[in-house]
């Protein structure tokens, strides 16, 4: 039974989905709304990227520092590692797991609070596809702002673990700055680019669909607001052990 209403739910985001990505009605109000959306979630989202790259980073040199003791590695491993961590994992993947729960809550919150205070019915009773217009900003929006905060928690992170190196002294800056630059893949910066894309996409579209199905009031927008979060956990997860797979075999 749980099967089959998991298959239905599906199929409810399918149509929801189909219903999004319409041709808008007035491209004036879309590409309004648009940039409205980059303004909430993307560029509102980046005092929070530069104080938890710039801790995770800190913390990634300082464990990676002790744990790597073996004096046959040479000591610019420690940026060397830092950097791979960085970029294949943290930019992209934990950060837009972070990103889920302050983002994805903040949709589904919002809209959910638009369809039990009965606004999309309003604008469905005008004759305007509610879905289209308020679901297609938020997506697109995410989408193209996402790549750039990976970029910003990048180097952010890396400056962190630079930083730790002039406070600390527990590694050589220089060496550090070397280890970063030591066998570089520039395909590594691409993967973490390419992945934020598919995690934008799940985080905008699964938190739009669970406050655009909500029913009831209050208690079940937070609940709607929760399960969001949760879904797109899960599947943003799912989504990098796929990509993985795919892009680094």
């Amino acid at each position: 039974m749980a099967f089959f209403n998991s298959l239905n739910r599906f199929g409810d985001y399918c149509m929801f989905l189909w219903r999004c990505f319409s041709i808008p009605e007035k491209w004036k109000e879309f590409f309004k709304r648009y940039l409205d959306e980059i303004s909430k979630l993307g560029i509102d989202s980046i005092p929070l990227i530069l104080i938890v790259s710039l801790f995770i980073g800190s913390l990634c040199t300082i464990l990676i520092k002790l744990n790597i003791s073996n004096p046959l590695l040479p000591r610019y491993s420690v940026g060397l590692t830092t950097r791979e961590i960085i970029l294949l994992e943290f930019s992209s993947s934990i950060l837009c797991l972070i990103l889920s729960g302050k983002i994805g809550s903040n949709i589904a919150s919002e809209i959910g609070t638009m369809r039990v205070t009965e606004q999309i019915d309003a604008l469905d009773i005008m004759g305007i596809n509610s879905a289209n217009y308020l679901v297609m900003p938020k997506i697109t929006g995410l989408i193209t702002i996402m790549p750039f905060m990976v970029v910003i928690c990048m180097a952010t992170s890396l400056f962190g673990g630079w930083l730790i190196c002039i406070l600390t002294g527990i590694v050589s800056p220089d060496t550090y700055i070397y280890g970063i630059q030591t066998q570089f893949t520039e395909w590594y910066v691409w993967f973490a680019l390419i992945k934020s894309l598919f995690f934008a996409f799940i985080i905008s579209s699964i938190s739009s669909f669970y406050g655009y199905s909500v029913e009831g009031g209050s208690i079940e927008v937070g609940k709607a607001s929760t399960d969001a979060v949760v879904m797109s956990n899960i599947m943003i997860l799912v989504a990098d052990v796929i990509l993985t797979k795919l892009m680094l075999q």
